[in-house]
């Protein structure tokens, strides 16, 4: 099975905006031009880390798995990107930055068509978050998830376990994380909706817990 904290640092960089679109009292989601949202354009520096974490959990929980799809989607397409694939990888780095501000750095370093599908699925995340109450999830079958597309990846892919648990800084460890994480994107790609919804939510819950606490 990948370690949480790793595929974590990776989907928490989708969290961070939530907060503060769920937060604001004048933010009207029903107004909002899709077009015009930019993940390059959020500036964390003056926000509680807690609260993002708080709040952003509790939005995540409530949106249907319909609407946590296209965030999994969105970061699915930028894994198969080669220059959005080595700005999603430098964060699983040993010794990466994931606080909320590098988080937000990295993604201004996406390409536009990737930081629009995050704010996309960003978006419709709040929105639906916002009206629905909290939804069934079983975290015990969520890891069971995890565990059987490790499990495919590894069948499928030589090298697989020995990249995704690769622990140096240097090019090739990365490149062989990076490759591994991909494999494992394309497996939860396979699976229903319900378990890549459940398998999302498992872990972004991971990285905030990990991402937002340093």
């Amino acid at each position: 099975m990948p370690h949480p904290a790793s595929l974590a640092g990776l989907l928490a960089l989708c969290l961070a905006p939530l907060t503060v679109s769920a937060q604001s009292s004048s933010f009207d989601l029903s107004q909002l031009d899709l077009s015009q949202i930019d993940l390059s354009q959020l500036d964390l520096s003056q926000l509680d880390p807690a609260a993002i974490a708080a709040g952003a959990s509790d939005t995540l929980m409530r949106a249907p798995d319909s609407s946590i799809d296209p965030l999994f989607q969105a970061v699915h397409r930028a894994s198969r990107a080669r220059r959005d694939a080595d700005v999603l990888c430098g964060l699983f780095d040993p010794d990466a930055d994931r606080s909320p501000q590098a988080l937000a750095a990295a993604a201004q370093r996406l390409s536009p068509d990737s930081r629009q599908g995050f704010s996309n699925a960003l978006i419709t995340i709040a929105a639906t978050g916002l009206q629905n109450p909290r939804q069934p999830y079983d975290a015990a079958a969520a890891r069971q998830t995890l565990k059987s597309a490790g499990t495919t990846a590894m069948l499928l892919h030589d090298g697989f376990a020995a990249g995704l648990n690769a622990e140096a800084s240097d090019p090739n460890a990365r490149q062989a994380r990076c490759r591994s994480l991909g494999w494992m994107l394309d497996a939860l790609a396979d699976l229903p909706l319900a378990q890549r919804a459940a398998a999302t939510r498992l872990l972004l819950n991971e990285g905030l817990a990990r991402g937002f606490s340093r």
